[in-house]
Protein backbone atom coordinates (compact mmCIF):
# COMPACT_ATOMS: atom_id res chain seq x y z
CA UNK A 1 0.00 0.00 0.00
CA UNK A 2 1.44 3.39 -1.01
CA UNK A 3 1.70 6.26 1.45
CA UNK A 4 -0.25 9.43 0.74
CA UNK A 5 1.28 12.89 1.28
CA UNK A 6 -0.98 13.36 4.31
CA UNK A 7 0.20 10.06 5.79
CA UNK A 8 3.86 10.99 5.29
CA UNK A 9 3.39 14.36 6.99
CA UNK A 10 1.60 12.75 9.92
CA UNK A 11 4.33 10.16 10.30
CA UNK A 12 7.04 12.82 10.22
CA UNK A 13 5.28 14.93 12.86
CA UNK A 14 4.84 11.87 15.08
CA UNK A 15 8.50 10.96 14.68
CA UNK A 16 9.67 14.43 15.63
CA UNK A 17 7.39 14.44 18.66
CA UNK A 18 8.66 11.04 19.77
CA UNK A 19 12.28 12.14 19.36
CA UNK A 20 11.67 15.30 21.37
CA UNK A 21 9.98 13.31 24.14
CA UNK A 22 12.86 10.85 24.25
CA UNK A 23 15.38 13.65 24.53
CA UNK A 24 13.28 15.30 27.21
CA UNK A 25 13.19 12.11 29.25
CA UNK A 26 16.92 11.42 28.87
CA UNK A 27 18.88 11.94 32.07
CA UNK A 28 21.41 14.77 31.65
CA UNK A 29 25.02 13.94 32.47
CA UNK A 30 26.06 15.12 35.92
CA UNK A 31 28.06 18.30 36.21
CA UNK A 32 31.38 17.39 37.78
CA UNK A 33 33.41 19.17 40.45
CA UNK A 34 37.17 18.85 40.11
CA UNK A 35 39.73 19.94 42.69
CA UNK A 36 43.16 19.95 41.07
CA UNK A 37 46.42 19.86 43.03
CA UNK A 38 49.67 20.74 41.20
CA UNK A 39 52.88 18.78 41.40
CA UNK A 40 56.31 19.84 42.63
CA UNK A 41 57.42 23.41 41.78
CA UNK A 42 54.00 24.36 40.37
CA UNK A 43 51.15 26.51 41.60
CA UNK A 44 47.47 26.55 40.71
CA UNK A 45 48.36 28.48 37.55
CA UNK A 46 49.33 25.20 35.85
CA UNK A 47 45.65 24.15 35.81
CA UNK A 48 44.20 27.40 34.41
CA UNK A 49 43.70 26.39 30.74
CA UNK A 50 42.28 23.02 31.79
CA UNK A 51 39.93 24.66 34.30
CA UNK A 52 38.62 26.98 31.60
CA UNK A 53 38.11 24.04 29.24
CA UNK A 54 36.23 22.10 31.91
CA UNK A 55 33.99 25.08 32.65
CA UNK A 56 33.13 25.38 28.97
CA UNK A 57 31.98 21.76 29.21
CA UNK A 58 29.71 22.62 32.15
CA UNK A 59 31.89 21.53 35.07
CA UNK A 60 33.51 23.24 38.04
CA UNK A 61 37.25 23.22 38.64
CA UNK A 62 39.03 24.52 41.72
CA UNK A 63 42.78 25.07 41.36
CA UNK A 64 44.74 24.71 44.59
CA UNK A 65 48.05 26.43 45.20
CA UNK A 66 49.77 24.78 48.14
CA UNK A 67 51.79 26.67 50.73
CA UNK A 68 55.31 27.63 49.66
CA UNK A 69 54.88 27.43 45.87
CA UNK A 70 53.37 29.51 43.07
CA UNK A 71 51.84 32.75 44.30
CA UNK A 72 52.31 31.44 47.86
CA UNK A 73 56.07 30.98 47.46
CA UNK A 74 56.70 33.65 50.09
CA UNK A 75 55.25 31.29 52.72
CA UNK A 76 57.83 28.54 52.28
CA UNK A 77 59.66 27.36 55.39
CA UNK A 78 61.41 24.19 56.63
CA UNK A 79 58.19 23.17 58.41
CA UNK A 80 56.06 23.16 55.27
CA UNK A 81 55.44 19.64 54.02
CA UNK A 82 52.80 17.06 53.23
CA UNK A 83 50.73 17.88 56.32
CA UNK A 84 50.58 21.54 55.31
CA UNK A 85 49.66 20.78 51.72
CA UNK A 86 46.96 18.32 52.76
CA UNK A 87 45.45 21.01 55.00
CA UNK A 88 45.59 23.48 52.10
CA UNK A 89 43.47 21.12 50.00
CA UNK A 90 41.01 20.13 52.71
CA UNK A 91 40.42 23.78 53.57
CA UNK A 92 39.46 24.54 49.97
CA UNK A 93 37.03 21.62 49.95
CA UNK A 94 35.49 22.57 53.29
CA UNK A 95 35.24 26.33 52.86
CA UNK A 96 33.90 26.03 49.32
CA UNK A 97 31.38 23.51 50.73
CA UNK A 98 32.27 21.02 48.03
CA UNK A 99 30.80 17.53 47.81
CA UNK A 100 31.28 14.61 45.40
CA UNK A 101 34.63 15.97 44.36
CA UNK A 102 36.86 14.35 41.77
CA UNK A 103 40.19 15.02 43.47
CA UNK A 104 43.09 15.28 41.01
CA UNK A 105 46.78 15.14 41.84
CA UNK A 106 49.64 15.70 39.42
CA UNK A 107 53.12 14.23 39.83
CA UNK A 108 54.08 14.09 43.54
CA UNK A 109 50.77 15.62 44.52
CA UNK A 110 49.66 12.01 44.29
CA UNK A 111 50.90 11.75 47.87
CA UNK A 112 48.93 14.86 48.83
CA UNK A 113 45.60 13.68 47.44
CA UNK A 114 46.09 10.29 49.10
CA UNK A 115 46.56 12.02 52.45
CA UNK A 116 43.50 14.20 51.84
CA UNK A 117 41.43 11.16 50.85
CA UNK A 118 42.42 9.42 54.07
CA UNK A 119 41.56 12.46 56.21
CA UNK A 120 38.16 12.98 54.56
CA UNK A 121 37.18 9.32 54.35
CA UNK A 122 33.47 8.83 55.04
CA UNK A 123 32.67 12.56 54.82
CA UNK A 124 31.03 12.42 51.41
CA UNK A 125 33.29 15.24 50.26
CA UNK A 126 35.35 13.15 47.86
CA UNK A 127 33.70 10.90 45.30
CA UNK A 128 36.72 9.76 43.32
CA UNK A 129 40.47 10.14 42.87
CA UNK A 130 42.36 10.87 39.66
CA UNK A 131 46.15 10.47 39.61
CA UNK A 132 47.44 12.46 36.64
CA UNK A 133 50.89 11.09 35.76
CA UNK A 134 51.38 11.00 39.51
CA UNK A 135 53.11 8.95 42.16
CA UNK A 136 50.75 6.57 43.94
CA UNK A 137 51.88 5.96 47.52
CA UNK A 138 51.17 2.63 49.21
CA UNK A 139 51.35 1.39 52.79
CA UNK A 140 54.71 -0.16 51.87
CA UNK A 141 55.95 3.09 50.33
CA UNK A 142 53.89 5.98 51.73
CA UNK A 143 56.41 8.65 50.67
CA UNK A 144 58.62 9.09 47.64
CA UNK A 145 61.77 9.35 49.78
CA UNK A 146 62.09 6.70 52.49
CA UNK A 147 64.72 6.11 55.15
CA UNK A 148 66.49 2.75 55.15
CA UNK A 149 66.44 0.25 58.00
CA UNK A 150 69.25 2.14 59.70
CA UNK A 151 67.24 5.36 59.57
CA UNK A 152 69.40 6.91 56.85
CA UNK A 153 68.21 8.75 53.77
CA UNK A 154 69.19 7.10 50.47
CA UNK A 155 72.42 8.27 48.90
CA UNK A 156 70.72 9.89 45.90
CA UNK A 157 68.62 12.02 48.26
CA UNK A 158 71.59 13.08 50.34
CA UNK A 159 73.34 14.11 47.14
CA UNK A 160 70.33 16.18 46.12
CA UNK A 161 70.09 17.77 49.58
CA UNK A 162 73.55 19.25 49.02
CA UNK A 163 72.02 21.41 46.29
CA UNK A 164 68.94 22.55 48.19
CA UNK A 165 68.61 26.30 48.62
CA UNK A 166 68.79 27.20 52.33
CA UNK A 167 68.97 23.48 53.09
CA UNK A 168 65.33 22.65 52.28
CA UNK A 169 64.17 24.37 49.06
CA UNK A 170 64.15 22.07 46.06
CA UNK A 171 65.17 23.88 42.87
CA UNK A 172 63.91 22.53 39.54
CA UNK A 173 66.61 24.00 37.30
CA UNK A 174 69.44 22.46 39.32
CA UNK A 175 68.05 18.98 38.71
CA UNK A 176 66.16 18.89 35.41
CA UNK A 177 65.87 20.53 31.98
CA UNK A 178 62.57 22.15 31.04
CA UNK A 179 61.88 19.26 28.63
CA UNK A 180 61.12 17.26 31.75
CA UNK A 181 57.77 19.07 31.69
CA UNK A 182 57.07 20.32 28.14
CA UNK A 183 58.62 20.13 24.68
CA UNK A 184 60.68 23.32 24.21
CA UNK A 185 61.07 22.65 20.47
CA UNK A 186 57.38 22.07 19.74
CA UNK A 187 56.09 24.74 22.14
CA UNK A 188 58.91 27.22 22.85
CA UNK A 189 56.66 29.98 24.21
CA UNK A 190 54.98 27.55 26.60
CA UNK A 191 58.37 26.29 27.75
CA UNK A 192 59.55 29.82 28.49
CA UNK A 193 56.33 30.63 30.33
CA UNK A 194 56.56 27.51 32.49
CA UNK A 195 60.24 28.08 33.30
CA UNK A 196 59.51 31.61 34.50
CA UNK A 197 56.79 30.49 36.90
CA UNK A 198 58.42 27.48 38.55
CA UNK A 199 59.27 28.12 42.20
CA UNK A 200 61.21 26.36 44.91
CA UNK A 201 59.44 23.45 46.57
CA UNK A 202 59.58 22.37 50.24
CA UNK A 203 61.54 19.11 50.41
CA UNK A 204 59.51 17.89 53.35
CA UNK A 205 56.55 17.25 51.04
CA UNK A 206 58.60 14.45 49.45
CA UNK A 207 59.64 12.85 52.74
CA UNK A 208 56.49 12.91 54.88
CA UNK A 209 54.45 9.72 54.67
CA UNK A 210 50.83 9.62 53.56
CA UNK A 211 48.46 8.06 56.07
CA UNK A 212 46.51 4.89 55.34
CA UNK A 213 44.73 4.89 58.72
CA UNK A 214 41.40 5.10 56.89
CA UNK A 215 42.51 3.20 53.80
CA UNK A 216 44.11 6.03 51.83
CA UNK A 217 42.90 5.60 48.24
CA UNK A 218 41.70 2.01 48.76
CA UNK A 219 37.96 2.57 49.15
CA UNK A 220 37.51 5.25 46.48
CA UNK A 221 36.75 4.85 42.78
CA UNK A 222 40.09 5.79 41.26
CA UNK A 223 41.87 6.24 37.95
CA UNK A 224 45.34 6.86 36.63
CA UNK A 225 46.44 8.78 33.52
CA UNK A 226 49.92 8.02 32.19
CA UNK A 227 51.31 10.71 29.86
CA UNK A 228 53.05 8.67 27.16
CA UNK A 229 53.94 11.66 24.99
CA UNK A 230 56.64 12.68 27.45
CA UNK A 231 59.96 12.21 25.63
CA UNK A 232 62.25 12.92 28.57
CA UNK A 233 61.96 10.60 31.58
CA UNK A 234 58.45 9.25 31.34
CA UNK A 235 56.91 8.33 34.67
CA UNK A 236 58.01 4.81 35.56
CA UNK A 237 56.24 1.88 37.17
CA UNK A 238 57.55 3.20 40.49
CA UNK A 239 54.97 5.94 40.00
CA UNK A 240 52.01 4.16 38.39
CA UNK A 241 52.65 0.54 39.39
CA UNK A 242 49.72 0.21 41.84
CA UNK A 243 47.30 1.42 39.13
CA UNK A 244 47.91 -1.75 37.14
CA UNK A 245 46.14 -3.77 39.82
CA UNK A 246 42.39 -4.55 39.82
CA UNK A 247 40.21 -1.72 41.09
CA UNK A 248 41.88 0.98 39.00
CA UNK A 249 40.88 2.60 35.72
CA UNK A 250 44.14 3.02 33.81
CA UNK A 251 44.31 5.46 30.90
CA UNK A 252 47.06 6.83 28.68
CA UNK A 253 47.41 10.28 27.13
CA UNK A 254 49.79 11.07 24.27
CA UNK A 255 50.64 14.46 25.79
CA UNK A 256 53.74 15.69 27.57
CA UNK A 257 53.82 15.70 31.36
CA UNK A 258 52.06 19.08 31.51
CA UNK A 259 49.23 18.04 29.21
CA UNK A 260 46.88 20.33 31.14
CA UNK A 261 48.83 23.20 29.53
CA UNK A 262 49.86 21.78 26.17
CA UNK A 263 46.50 20.17 25.31
CA UNK A 264 43.85 21.54 27.71
CA UNK A 265 40.80 20.73 25.56
CA UNK A 266 41.80 17.11 24.97
CA UNK A 267 42.76 16.70 28.61
CA UNK A 268 39.44 18.21 29.74
CA UNK A 269 37.56 15.72 27.55
CA UNK A 270 39.58 12.90 29.08
CA UNK A 271 38.95 14.14 32.63
CA UNK A 272 35.24 14.48 31.88
CA UNK A 273 34.98 10.91 30.59
CA UNK A 274 36.98 9.51 33.50
CA UNK A 275 35.02 11.56 36.02
CA UNK A 276 31.68 10.30 34.77
CA UNK A 277 32.94 6.72 34.75
CA UNK A 278 34.22 7.02 38.31
CA UNK A 279 31.12 8.70 39.68
CA UNK A 280 28.95 6.01 38.10
CA UNK A 281 30.62 3.56 40.48
CA UNK A 282 30.68 5.92 43.47
CA UNK A 283 28.26 5.19 46.29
Amino acid sequence: MSLTRRTLIAASVAGLAAGKAARGNARPRESLTFVCVPGTWHGGWVWTPLAEALRRRGHRCFRVTCTGVGERAHLISPEVGLDTHARDVTQVIRYEALERVVLVGHSFAGVTITEVADRLAGSGRIAALLYYDAFIPTPARPAWVMRDEAGEWPEWWRDRQSRFVDGYKMDFASEYPIRMLVDPEATPELARSVAKRLTHHPARQWTEAASFANGGWRDYPRAYVHCTGQAYRQSSSAMFGPAKAPGWQFETSDTVRLGMLSAPDDTAALFERIGHNLLATST
